[in-house]
């Protein structure tokens, strides 16, 4: 009997001391805390002016970037008179119709002899050329890099990657030299093909390709998929948000191309936005028509921020997301 008693509390202690942490855990959680509200169900409360400040700093830094903008957008609405002498008022003026309609049909008088619409149109012939050659290449020579073994293999990557240190601006005068031998001045490939390389988007491949179960590719094998369909069915699928994440960097990155459609473009109807907001200014304010310049900017700046718009979603998840 002592042995049965022994043996029962000796479990009855344990059992004791469990209830014990049981009751200090519940006091501990049911303590109030001074962010709790009395009647709502333990919820965080809500502080009334928590987030004050970093609503007046977002505010802040949306009005320091917007209110150029603004402003270029009320000089395109007014007249060249009127921005010379200083005196625009803050608020749109009555041009604005007949001014978009001359920018984009018609072009200025003086410097460019070209509608705006056609700079428009080559640049963005020019940066969709630059994004999706980009991507097909460095996508291609990551898949080749990552699932073929050939003699050579990381000398070759190395030497891609080495290409990071030669921009256009180290190797313009070659570069140029090439294209006019090949009569690629004043045209679309020559805008686009000396920019199509990217030794940056064959890394960012490279680095989410070795990330890709290995189980994927024996699947595919069983399944009886060569290299091709592998690539089309497996690889490209998965690679859909890195794919909408560069190109929304390298679609800006062609479309702010100053230098290189400076040098391969002699024609007025082959130079791209950027050129085009160039020549319109010219040395003397009173030659300048401001509200045809500034109309420009404004266009210039709608594409990339349509595409930014259009593909926030993709390019948020692409850039994110590091495991598929």
């Amino acid at each position: 009997m002592s042995v049965v008693l022994k043996d029962a509390s000796a479990d009855a202690q344990p059992a004791g001391e469990a209830r014990g942490i049981r009751k200090s855990f519940a006091l501990l959680v049911g303590r109030r805390s001074p962010h709790r509200a009395p009647g709502n169900g333990g919820m965080v409360e809500r502080h009334r002016f928590g987030n004050l400040i970093p609503h007046l700093i977002l505010l802040l830094g949306v009005a320091v970037v917007a209110f150029p903008v603004y402003l270029a957008f009320v000089a395109s609405t007014h007249e060249t008179a009127l921005i010379a002498n200083g005196n625009m008022p803050p608020v749109p003026g009555p041009h604005f119709l007949e001014t978009y309609y001359k920018t984009i049909f018609e072009g200025t008088t003086r410097s460019t002899r070209e509608p705006v619409g056609t700079m428009l149109f080559n640049s963005l012939i020019m940066a969709l050329g630059i994004a999706l050659g980009k991507i097909a290449i460095s996508i291609l020579s990551a898949y080749a890099i990552v699932y073929f073994q050939f003699r050579f293999r990381m000398t070759a990557f190395w030497i891609i990657f080495i290409t990071l240190m030669l921009p256009v601006e180290v190797r313009i005068y070659p570069t140029y030299k090439v294209a006019a031998d090949l009569a690629l001045l004043d045209s679309y490939w020559g805008l686009t093909l000396p920019l199509v390389a990217s030794a940056t988007a064959t890394l960012l491949f490279r680095q989410f390709f070795m990330t890709v179960p290995d189980e994927l590719v024996e699947a595919s094998r069983i399944d009886g998929a060569g290299p091709f369909r592998f690539f089309k069915d497996t690889l490209l699928p998965l690679s859909r948000t890195n794919m909408a994440a560069l190109f929304v960097i390298l679609f800006i990155y062609g479309w702010n191309q100053y230098l290189w459609p400076l040098l391969i473009t002699t024609r007025d109807d082959m130079q791209t936005i950027v050129i085009g907001i160039r020549k319109m200014i010219v040395t003397s304010d009173a030659l300048t028509e401001w509200p045809i310049v500034m109309a420009t900017a404004v266009l210039a700046m709608l594409p990339p921020v349509l595409v930014v718009i259009l593909m926030q979603r993709l390019f948020v998840r692409g850039l994110v997301e590091t495991e598929k």
